[in-house]
C-alpha cells in the first residue's frame, strides 16, 4: 500500500430509515476520502447523520443509494473487516466475562494465537489503564473502563485502520487525555483513523483533517491548520485625522466603529503588518488585541450559516 492510497472512499452515500411517508434520509449524497495514514475527525451534532455514515462503512447498514468502499473492498467485506479496528458508539458485552477473556475474544476474530494473545494482552490493558484488572468481571467495570477495555479491542490486532463511534464516551479528563497519547502513537506509526466525536479538543490534538456534516450533509472538509487559522483573530482600533484613507491602510478592510475604525486580521503576520502601516500613516491606535473563537463555536457559527442559504 503506498501513501496516497484511499483507505476509505464514501461515494454519494444517502441513508434512509423508514418506508413510504415516513421515510426520515439521515444521511443526504456525501462523498468523501479518507487516505492511508491520515487521521480525519468526523464532527457534528447528535443526528447529523455520523453514526448512520460509520454503520454503512463497517457494513453493518445498506445504504439506500451509493456505497462505501474500505481498502477497495466493498463495506462489510471479509477482506476489509479484517484489516480494520471498530469501536461503536456503545459497547456492550457479556457482564460474565473477564476483561482478558474478551481480548482474547476479539483478538481470536482476528486470527491472533493463544501465545500471541498472552504477550500483547498485559501490556495493552496497561498502556490503557487497566493494569491488574484482566481477571476483573465485566459487570465490575465502570463505563470509562469498559470505553478502554473496548479501545483495546479495536487495537489488539494492530489493524492498519481505526474507526470510533463516539471516541471518548464516558471518559474522565484523565482517561481522554491517555487515549490521546495512545492514538498520537498509532498516528505516528502509520495508522489511518477516523473517528466521531463531541470533544473537539481532540479534533484539534490528533486531526490532520476535519469533517463537518449537519443535517445528512457535509458543511465543510478541511485541514485541521486552516480550520484553526480563522479561529485566532487579531482585533485594531484605530483613528485617522485625513479625511482620505491611505491605500495602505484599506487592503485590511477597516470597517466604521465609532469615531474611528476597527481592523480583524486572522494572520499575525498580517497583523503587524497592519500596525506598521497604520504607524506611516499617522493613524492613532486605541486599542490592539487578540480574540479567540473555540472549533464549537466557529462549528456553530457555519451550521447557522449553511442553514440560512438553504432556507432562502
Amino acid at each position: 500500500m503506498n501513501q496516497s492510497e484511499t483507505v476509505i472512499e464514501v461515494r454519494n452515500l444517502v441513508v434512509e430509515y423508514g418506508r413510504g411517508a415516513n421515510t426520515n434520509q439521515a444521511v443526504r449524497n456525501i462523498s468523501f476520502q479518507i487516505k492511508k495514514g491520515e487521521s480525519v475527525g468526523f464532527i457534528g451534532a447528535n443526528g447529523a447523520g455520523k453514526t448512520s455514515t460509520i454503520k454503512v462503512i463497517m457494513g453493518f447498514l445498506f445504504p439506500a443509494k451509493g456505497e462505501a468502499l474500505v481498502f477497495g473492498d466493498k463495506a462489510g467485506s471479509v477482506q476489509s473487516r479484517k484489516r480494520i479496528g471498530y469501536l461503536p458508539e456503545v459497547a456492550l458485552y457479556y457482564p460474565f466475562m473477564k476483561a482478558r477473556e474478551l481480548l482474547e475474544l476479539y483478538g481470536g476474530l482476528h486470527g491472533l494465537n493463544s501465545r500471541a494473545l498472552k504477550e500483547k494482552i498485559p501490556p495493552l490493558l496497561d498502556q490503557l489503564g487497566l493494569k491488574d484488572k484482566g481477571e476483573v468481571l465485566l459487570k465490575n467495570f465502570s463505563k470509562g473502563m469498559q470505553q478502554r477495555l473496548g479501545i483495546a479491542q479495536a487495537i489488539i490486532a494492530d489493524p492498519e485502520a481505526l474507526v470510533f463511534d463516539e471516541l471518548s464516551s464516558g471518559l474522565d479528563p484523565l482517561g481522554r487525555y491517555e487515549l490521546r497519547h495512545v492514538l498520537l502513537d498509532l498516528k505516528q506509526k502509520g495508522r489511518t483513523i477516523f473517528f466521531s466525536s463531541h470533544e473537539l479538543t481532540e479534533v484539534e490534538s490528533l486531526c490532520d483533517r476535519v469533517i463537518m456534516i449537519h443535517e445528512g450533509r457535509i458543511v465543510t472538509e478541511s485541514p485541521v491548520a486552516d480550520l484553526m487559522k480563522p479561529l485566532n483573530l487579531f482585533e485594531i482600533i484605530f483613528s485617522l485625522d485625513s479625511a482620505s484613507m491611505p491605500p495602505v491602510v484599506t487592503k485590511f478592510n477597516p470597517t466604521p466603529e465609532g469615531d474611528g475604525y476597527r481592523v480583524l486580521i486572522d494572520d499575525i503576520a498580517a497583523y503587524s503588518e497592519a500596525l506598521s502601516a497604520l504607524a506611516s500613516a499617522g493613524a492613532v491606535i486605541r486599542s490592539a488585541s487578540s480574540k479567540s473563537r473555540t472549533l464549537e463555536e466557529y462549528f456553530i457559527e457555519l451550521v447557522g450559516e449553511k442553514g440560512e442559504k438553504q432556507a432562502v
